[in-house]
């Protein structure tokens, strides 16, 4: 019994769940306690420039990352050395690119005298400073994820969550520090990972001399599309904050209020986020090898099984919504509860969705199809984005911003299953059969 325990504690899939299950744990506390530290404007103010700054880093790293851990795969010591050091020269340039487009942009809204959302001001002013310490970690996960490391992706990142999330505790009982003070602390305990995956040459900042030109091409001309597709796939729900944020009407304490039950949906798709770690380098490797019905097998699988585990999820989110949004809130958005609570039911309907729709872009990249999941997913985008305009600006209903992202979700999944049936002859029947045979093999493992 104690073997199979520690095979099941070895389970890769089990190690990145318990990995992000470990970080968002730390998140969600570090949200807790700013929600009970920051005013509801000032909070709103947070919550914009942080989607901002994620939003742009999965534009940077984006380009790279899935062509990296596609690369990396199976790879020998030194083309894991040329591939670390050509994503972190691109990862270089963007940061200089990106440097001087926010400062600039920054400094002409000086000069005009225009006026912007201080949350805005805050992401031109200081994300060029997060940007440069969180550049080397993040490089290093790609590294993390091709060697199916979670244990050590786990660690980096837990080592400026957990230390930012100190410092929220300290700050919340004794230091008392301001909105910006807590945007330097961020920025200190993102480049304290960072100098840790330099000394442990795993980001590529030593492997520098190792970059070549034409990997670089390699990735670029990949991560074109997987770039898109990230960038669409975070506008799918940074949009959201982003159009909330531009309203006269509902403005930074909307985003605020938007934002407790938007962190719950984001709390329930941790285990996706894990599986589809897992799933694509395993995927990605059938197709290199061209077994195209071995990657389908395992999309079916994960497919039914990632959707039966979230149904009791989404229906405990849905029967416990109201005691949720108090718990993660607290006293202050006490008055907002019945709109929170309406919210956060919809976006479980959206939970229950997401893993169909997600496992179908997985797979039309690890066949080599990224143009095909960048398609669906900038109809996705352009979808939701004209829903949240008019349910911003011509319903003003926080509410109706929730029914939109159920929608465009339903219309991520029609349309990858059409690219995967054209393309692989993917048949959705499959899913139920597979399943089953999964389940047997590990009632047959663990037994």
């Amino acid at each position: 019994m104690l073997q199979k325990l520690k095979h099941i504690g070895k389970e890769k899939n089990l190690s990145s769940l318990m990995a992000n299950v470990s970080v968002a744990f730390l998140g969600l506390l570090s949200f807790m306690l700013l929600t009970r530290q920051l005013p509801k404007e000032l909070f709103g103010e947070w919550v914009l420039f942080i989607t901002l700054a994620t939003f742009v880093d999965l534009l940077r790293f984006g380009l790279t990352r899935t062509s990296s851990v596609r690369l990396l795969s199976g790879a020998d010591d030194e083309k894991k050395k040329t591939v670390l050091g050509s994503s972190f020269r691109i990862n270089v340039l963007l940061l200089i690119a990106l440097t001087f487009f926010c400062w600039s942009f920054y400094g002409l809204l000086k000069i005009g005298k225009l006026e912007i959302g201080n949350g805005y001001n805050l992401f031109l002013m200081y994300y060029p400073f997060l940007a440069l310490s969180n550049l080397s970690w993040n490089n290093a996960m790609s590294l993390f994820q091709a060697e199916q490391n979670f244990s050590r992706m786990m660690w980096v990142r837990l080592s400026n969550v957990g230390l930012f999330c100190l410092f929220l505790v300290l700050n919340h009982w004794w230091l008392k520090w301001d909105l910006i003070a807590i945007i330097w602390v961020n920025i200190a305990v993102n480049a304290f990972s960072g100098i840790w995956c330099s000394l442990r040459s795993w980001d590529g900042l030593t492997f520098l001399k190792d970059a070549k030109r034409k990997i670089e091409k390699e990735l670029v001309n990949f991560g074109k599309y997987s770039m898109g597709t990230l960038i669409s796939s975070s506008l799918l729900k940074s949009s959201d904050t982003f159009i909330i944020g531009m309203s006269p009407i509902l403005g930074s304490a909307g985003i605020a209020m938007y934002a407790i039950p938007l962190k719950l949906t984001d709390l329930l798709g941790i285990p996706l986020h894990s599986f589809t770690m897992t799933a694509y380098p395993r995927m990605a490797k059938k197709s290199v090898e061209g077994d195209v019905f071995g990657a389908k097998k395992i999309f079916y699988s994960y497919v039914g099984i990632v959707t039966l585990l979230f149904f009791p999820v989404a229906l405990g989110g849905f029967v416990f919504a109201e005691h949720m949004v108090l718990f993660l809130g607290g006293n202050e958005y006490v008055d907002s509860l019945p709109l929170l609570t309406l919210i956060f039911r919809v976006f479980t309907v959206y939970i229950m969705l997401l893993p169909i729709d997600r496992f179908t872009g997985v797979l039309l990249d690890s066949i080599n199809k990224p143009k095909l999941n960048l398609y669906k997913v900038l109809v996705m985008t352009f979808s939701n984005i004209i829903l949240n305009v008019l349910a911003v600006f011509v319903f003003e209903s926080l509410v109706a911003v929730a029914i939109g992202t159920v929608l465009f979700t339903i219309m991520g999944m029609v349309m990858g299953f059409y690219y995967l049936k054209k393309e692989i002859q993917v048949e959705s029947k499959q899913i139920v059969s597979e399943s089953l045979v999964f389940l047997k093999n590990l009632k047959t493992h663990l037994g």
